[in-house]
């Protein structure tokens, strides 16, 4: 393993991706609640491979493991923790993973379930419905959680999936134990209204102990974790809970919640929304490589919003764009 500085280390689901479109009626047919991540299992999973349209995209993905990928494609350093199987997916993913600049060494599950993977279908109107076969990401234990990879990371990023398996909820814990005995930060993405319904009691210890000192959010995930239907109130508590809150808005743009204070910017924008797949996960790579480097809390809420506003203007979660350069021509520093 390298001993090369990170700007972020992710940790999250390993899951390949498969791109999908498909129509509403599809959804309909097949019992799919439009937008949400539904999870299912193995069964499950191997139907709707057969059942979708062949027509399809394969890349590694998983919210976190799409978020260390923009880190990389803005020029940052990046590194990924996830559990694959030794199996076809796996082997792609980690290859792919890798391809991308992503560090990417933890040890691959040798017995018990398969590669997990996301069927990703994409409506006409740009948004995903998720179906996701965890597999092997559950297999994620305290033992791949590595000190000393940690320890080179300015900030360790965990998604909230994440916090479904046991074993894998330890792993998350024992992660930020280890960014603040290095004295690096531990954030944390919310990922789901369903998952924040799921675990909001959790959640809300992990700010509140200080386990994780970053959280990111969505306006329904943030009203969700407070059961509040009020914005204002929200955010008042979130001000309360977190050092820094992350907030996006979708085509309003992002807030963040830093010492009190509200910013605020818009969205850039967007001729069409071709597919919302991975916005969030690129709003945090930009943000957290900002803050990061010590950037303003406006410069770090731009960068996001540039990266949400490339990946969303076509299909799939990694930037087509050179990201870098897009920055600079928007006069973002990095």
């Amino acid at each position: 393993m390298p001993n090369t500085p990170l700007d972020v280390l992710t940790i999250g689901n390993a899951i390949t991706d498969i791109l999908v479109k498909v129509d509403d009626a599809f959804l309909k047919k097949e019992g799919l609640t439009k937008s949400i991540m539904h999870l299912i299992e193995g069964d499950r999973a191997k139907y709707l491979l057969e059942h979708a349209p062949k027509e399809r995209v394969q890349i590694s993905g998983g919210s976190a493991a799409n978020t260390a990928v923009g880190v990389e494609a803005l020029g940052g350093n990046a590194a990924f923790v996830g559990k694959v199987a030794n199996d076809k997916i796996g082997q792609f993913f980690s290859k792919d993973l890798n391809g991308a600049g992503v560090e990417f060494s933890t040890p691959m599950l040798e017995h018990g379930a398969a590669s997990g993977n996301s069927m990703i279908m994409i409506t006409p109107d740009g948004e995903r419905t998720m179906n996701t076969y965890l597999g092997a990401c559950h297999d994620l234990t305290e033992t791949d959680i590595i000190e000393e990879q940690i320890s080179r990371a300015a900030i360790t990023f965990m998604e909230g999936y994440l916090w479904d398996p046991p074993e894998a909820k330890r792993a998350f814990v024992k992660a930020a134990h280890f960014a603040h005995k290095h004295e690096r930060a531990a954030a944390i993405t919310l990922s789901d209204p369903f998952c924040v319904d799921r675990f909001r009691d959790e959640f809300l210890d992990l700010l509140r102990s200080q386990t994780c000192d970053y959280v990111f959010a969505n306006i329904e995930e943030l009203k969700s974790l407070y059961q509040t239907d009020d914005l204002g109130e929200a955010v008042q508590n979130i001000a309360r809970d977190a050092q820094i809150a992350a907030i996006t808005m979708g085509s309003e743009g992002a807030m963040a919640i830093y010492e009190g204070e509200v910013v605020t910017v818009p969205a850039f924008p967007v001729e069409r929304v071709e597919d919302a797949t991975g916005a969030g996960d690129l709003f945090a790579s930009g943000f957290l490589l900002g803050v990061a480097r010590g950037q303003d809390m406006e410069n770090s809420l731009k960068l996001g919003c540039l990266c949400a506003s490339e990946v969303i203007s076509h299909v799939g979660a990694r930037p087509q764009e050179n990201l870098t350069d897009l920055a600079n021509r928007h006069g973002l520093k990095i």
